[in-house]
C-alpha cells in the first residue's frame, strides 16, 4: 500500500509537472462549479481580473466563493496556480488577508510571480497575498496559528490527500469561533476501494481519494465542525474510457460544502431569524445553502444548529434572531435525515453536469 509520502510525490508530480493546463485533465471537475444559483457580480469580476496565466493553469472543481468576506483573514488550502487566492483577495479588501498554502513548489513559485500584478491591478498600496509552501495536514509547521482565520476555503484539493481526518482537523484548529470551512471537493456514491486507491492517474483525477459522501457528516461531526451544509453540486463527466472503466459503478460529483466552528457549549435553541438585507451582493436575499434561502425581511423558523451559526459566525450582524425557549431536540430523540446533503440527488434535480474538452480523453 502506499504511504502518504508516496502518495504526496505523486500528487506534486502530476500537478506540478504532468499538467499544463486544466484541458489536460481527464474529467470535467475542472469546470463542474454549476450552483443552484448564479454566481454574485463580485465574485465574477474578482474572477475576471485574475491574470490569464495564473486562469489557465487551475485545476479546481467549484466555486468556493461565501458570501460577505471583505476584511476578512482568508487560508487557501491547496492553493495551486492562486486564480482562487487572487480573486479571494479581491474580495477581501485591503484589510483583509489571503494566505495560500499548496505543496507543489513549481505552483508555489508561479503563483508568486503575479503578486505585484494584482496589488496593482486591485488598487492595494500594499499586497494583501501571501504564498507558503506546505501541507494542509500540518498547518502549524507552515506557520499558521491557531484560532486565526475568518474563513478556510479550498477547491479540489482534499480529495487528493490521503489523511482527510487531519486535514479537516488542521482547519478546524485554525479557523476562530464562529469561523467556517467553505469549499468545493469531489466525492464518490460509494465507498472508494483501496485497489482504486493505489493508481496514481485515478488518485490524481480526484477519482481515487474522493470520500463516500455519507462518510463527510461523521469525519466532521468527530473533529467539532457542524453538520455539513450542501451549497451546489455537480456530476462529474469521465472522457477517458479506461478511467471510466476503472470507476465501475462509482459515480463522482463536484459540490461545495460549508462546515462552521461552533461555539464550545453552543446554545442550541430553535430560532425565528430575519434576514435584514445587509449582505453586499444580496440585497434582496441570502442563499445560504441548497436548503436555505434567506428572504430580506421574511422570517423563517430554523433549527438549533442554524440559530447557532448565525448568531456566532460573522453573519450574525445580518440577522434578527429570536431564539425559542424550547431547546432543540437531541439526536437521541430524533435520528438526523441527511439526504438533503447528497450531492448525487442535487445534482440530478438541477440536471448539473459538464462537459469540457480533453487533449487524449474520449
Amino acid at each position: 500500500m502506499a504511504t502518504c509520502d508516496d502518495v504526496r510525490e505523486n500528487v506534486k508530480k502530476y500537478y506540478g509537472s504532468l499538467l499544463e493546463s486544466s484541458c489536460d485533465l481527464q474529467t470535467s471537475a475542472a469546470s463542474c462549479g454549476v450552483s443552484c444559483r448564479p454566481v454574485p457580480r463580485g465574485v465574477r469580476d474578482a474572477l475576471s481580473l485574475v491574470h490569464p496565466e495564473v486562469t489557465k493553469k487551475f485545476f479546481g472543481c467549484g466555486l468556493p466563493f461565501p458570501a460577505k468576506l471583505e476584511g476578512c483573514r482568508v487560508l487557501d488550502l491547496g492553493s495551486g496556480s492562486g486564480r482562487d487566492s487572487y480573486a479571494f483577495s479581491k474580495l477581501v479588501g485591503p484589510s483583509g488577508h489571503v494566505t495560500g498554502i499548496d505543496m507543489t513548489e513549481e505552483l508555489i513559485r508561479a503563483s508568486r510571480q503575479y503578486i505585484e500584478y494584482h496589488q496593482k491591478t486591485f488598487g492595494y498600496k500594499e499586497p494583501n497575498v501571501s504564498f507558503v509552501q506546505g501541507y494542509m495536514e500540518n498547518l502549524s509547521e507552515a506557520g499558521i496559528q491557531s484560532d486565526s482565520i475568518d474563513v478556510v476555503l479550498s477547491n479540489c484539493v482534499i480529495c487528493l490527500c490521503p489523511d482527510k481526518r487531519a486535514v479537516l482537523q488542521q482547519a478546524y484548529n485554525v479557523l476562530k469561533e464562529g469561523g467556517e470551512l467553505y469549499y468545493s471537493d469531489m466525492y464518490a456514491s460509494k465507498v472508494v476501494p483501496d485497489h482504486m486507491k493505489q493508481d496514481a492517474v485515478l488518485w490524481g483525477e480526484g477519482m481515487g481519494g474522493s470520500l463516500f459522501w455519507q462518510d463527510l457528516i461523521s469525519l466532521a461531526h468527530s473533529v467539532g465542525f457542524s453538520t455539513p451544509h450542501l451549497v451546489s453540486a455537480s456530476n462529474i463527466v469521465i472522457y477517458n474510457s479506461e478511467l471510466k472503466a476503472k470507476a465501475g459503478d462509482i459515480n463522482y460529483a463536484s459540490c461545495t460544502y460549508r462546515l462552521f466552528k461552533l461555539p464550545k457549549s453552543p446554545v442550541m435553541h430553535e430560532a425565528t431569524v430575519t434576514y435584514k438585507g445587509t449582505v453586499a451582493d444580496f440585497p434582496d436575499q441570502l442563499d445560504f445553502d441548497s436548503s436555505h434561502c434567506f428572504k430580506k425581511d421574511v422570517a423563517v423558523e430554523v433549527n438549533g444548529e442554524m440559530a447557532a451559526i448565525l448568531q456566532s459566525s460573522r453573519f450574525s450582524p445580518d440577522f434578527k434572531i429570536q431564539m425559542s425557549d424550547t431547546p432543540a431536540k437531541s439526536s437521541s430523540e430524533s435520528a438526523p435525515q441527511y439526504c438533503h446533503l447528497n450531492p448525487f440527488l442535487l445534482a440530478d434535480k438541477l440536471g448539473a453536469s459538464v462537459k469540457q474538452c480533453s487533449k487524449i480523453g474520449k
